[in-house]
């Protein structure tokens, strides 16, 4: 398979926060576990990557929490190289209403997280077509 890196260009975004969110400090892991197994069964993946303990508990690794009804429903594991660099590690949500869109909205609140705190770029690995509606989207060349 031939895949498109991409990244956002944080300071090509005016986005706001869109949905509600917090780092999960403590994040509980069998929680985590429940909502990544019910987006993959959602998805119809034919194959997945397991969810490990040492992504979620990684020190250089924030996991952002988003609720509904203060529940927690989705979680984004984002992955801070250095102070200029974030990378949208993995995502899942539980598709309890998908007109949200939380996918996207997520995106969008990341991407003024990490604008605010001052990084330079959000990495977002595959360059799926949905990616390229946002605002600062750039596919990676070659070195």
């Amino acid at each position: 398979m031939n895949y498109q890196y991409a990244r956002i260009k944080l300071s090509e975004t005016t986005y706001q926060p869109s949905c509600k969110w917090q780092y999960l400090m403590y994040p509980d892991i069998n929680q985590l576990t429940q909502i990544y197994q019910t987006y993959c069964r959602y998805k119809k993946f034919s194959s997945v990557m397991p969810l490990f303990e040492s992504q979620i508990t990684d020190r250089s690794t924030d996991v952002i929490g988003y609720f509904d009804q203060n529940q927690l429903v989705a979680f984004s594991l984002m992955k801070r190289y250095d102070q200029f660099s974030v990378l949208a590690s993995q995502f899942a949500w539980t598709y309890h209403q998908p007109k949200q869109r939380l996918g996207i909205e997520s995106l969008k609140t990341e991407c003024a997280i990490y604008r605010d705190r001052g990084f330079e770029h959000l990495y977002l690995e595959q360059a799926h077509l949905y990616k390229h509606e946002l605002q600062g989207f750039e596919i990676l060349g070659s070195i």
